[in-house]
């Protein structure tokens, strides 16, 4: 069913059942009104029988992290809701540990087992190498035998890189020192395109079609990795990258428009000195190569910072992000607003650790985690995006939790800014290179990047539960057919 030419008959469009949808050479090239409106299948076409289930546009997660989700195959989970205690900590890391390997783990967070350090994962597992992840994606902290090793690489490298290594194994935003020195390890920094054909198949059978991967690192390397995973098919979606002003996609060989060049990320962190003059170069590098720019902010005062920043760059640009946007109370809201800013945050971050916010976050902060309806009624435009594997992937999740706003305890964490799901839905359904604006439509002229569902818009929009896709299409070619 991989031809350049298709019929999908009895699907409903834009709440509309009947219709008829013709595809050729990657476009959706007519869409027909209902019953005596509709295209007739040619001689010569596949045609896909609907059953009366919505068709819409594939779903873009505009905030991922696909080498890191792609890692999760190999690693050891360490935080909630897997691993909640030490004891289920030191069990989960010892288990995993074989002589000669090293054991990968994320997902950690200090309810399971407070403040770890060196020592600390040295009483757990002393004879082999541990690197773990805290669920933030900004802090590894190694053992002793994994800090060894890491610093001889950086020896034998010549550069010393691996001997100024913190010595109680806490790295901080070190993503890509780490992965230099764990290939020179041969620790295994890298990923495989079979671990991005996983990603990208279970993406697609949600009906992804499109991701923005927002890692501030992307280097050469990691463009590299990702550009094959396009151009072998291993990742069928289209891919819009970040990463640093000096980023480059030059030389793919994958056809047009499946990889392409989003804003410069730029990531803020509290108790790191931001020198804003530093901060406002950057997003003038940015302009230099006609790229917007996306900060990360999950505090109030990184948030500030950020529209510090830009005012210091000259202001914003049509398309300046800021990412997450986790803490946003009136005064900061109405500062977005001036500064013509869009806002990908990510609900579901609700549901999964709604409660250890509720325990953990300042009491001022809590009526405005992840606002959705407030951003909107102000004028912001809002979409989502996963942040996997730091959330999880399911972007239907992710629309359910901007709805329902419950913690796994059931406690809702502002009732306010719920949404309804249909506008829910339209958080996925942003063009990537506007994400917040209007949503994309199956209408014809537009790249065939399609999603088939099995059950009607009004029972789909009823639970936005609507199981595997039916279909899913990325420029004209079927990626996962799920019937």
């Amino acid at each position: 069913m991989d031809g350049a030419v298709m019929l999908i008959v009895n699907a409903e469009i834009d709440g509309r059942g009947g219709r008829a949808v013709r595809v050729e050479n990657g476009l959706v090239v007519a869409v027909g009104a209902g019953p005596g409106d509709n295209p007739r299948p040619g001689a010569a076409e596949d045609v896909v029988d609907a059953r009366g289930g919505m068709l819409l546009p594939g779903l873009h997660d505009h905030h991922l992290h696909l080498l890191a989700l792609a890692a999760v195959a190999s690693s050891v989970p360490a935080g909630p809701p897997a691993v909640r205690t030490a004891a289920e900590l030191a069990a989960a890391l010892r288990a995993a540990a074989r002589p000669g390997g090293w054991v990968r783990a994320v997902g950690y967070h200090e309810s399971v087992a407070g403040d770890l350090d060196r020592a600390a994962l040295d009483a757990i597992v002393g004879d082999v190498p541990v690197r773990l992840q805290h669920r933030s994606g900004a802090l590894w902290i190694v053992n002793s035998p994994a800090l060894a090793a890491l610093r001889a690489a950086g020896e034998r490298d010549g550069a010393g890189a691996g001997g100024a290594l913190p010595a109680d194994g806490r790295l901080f935003r070190s993503d890509e020192r780490l992965g230099r020195l764990l290939g020179l390890a041969g620790a295994g920094g890298g990923v495989e395109l079979a671990d991005l054909a996983v990603v990208g198949a279970r993406l697609a059978g949600y009906g992804v079609t499109g991701l923005t991967d927002a890692t501030a690192t992307t280097g050469p390397a990691q463009v590299t990795t990702l550009r094959g995973a396009l151009e072998t098919g291993a990742l069928p979606q289209r891919l819009l990258l970040t990463g640093p002003p000096g980023v480059d996609v030059a030389g793919a060989s994958v056809s047009p428009g499946r990889l392409r060049l989003g804003p410069v990320k730029i990531v803020l962190d509290d108790g790191q000195p931001v020198d804003l003059d530093e901060l406002a170069e950057t997003v003038l590098a940015a302009r230099r190569r006609a790229r917007r720019v996306a900060v990360h902010c999950v505090t109030r005062l990184q948030l500030a910072l950020a529209l510090a920043g830009f005012d210091a760059a000259g202001g914003t640009l049509p398309g300046d992000r800021i990412e997450h946007a986790a803490v946003l109370p009136p005064d900061l809201l109405d500062a977005v607003v001036a500064a013509g800013l869009t806002i990908v945050t990510q609900p579901h971050f609700l549901a999964e650790r709604g409660d250890a916010y509720l325990a953990d976050v300042d009491p001022d902060d809590l009526p405005w985690l992840y606002r959705c309806a407030g951003p909107i009624a102000a004028g912001v435009p809002l979409a989502a995006g996963t942040d996997a594997p730091f959330g999880g992937d399911d972007p239907w999740a992710s629309m359910r939790a901007a709805v329902h706003r419950a913690a796994p305890s059931g406690r809702v964490l502002g009732p306010d800014e719920t949404l309804t799901a249909a506008r829910a839905l339209e958080l996925y359904l942003g063009d990537p290179a506007d994400p917040g604006g209007p949503p994309r439509r199956v209408v014809a002229g537009t790249p065939a990047d399609l999603c088939l569902l099995a059950e009607p818009r009004r029972a789909v929009l009823a639970d936005l539960d609507p199981g595997p896709a039916v279909l899913t299409m990325v420029d004209g070619t079927v990626v996962h057919h799920g019937r």
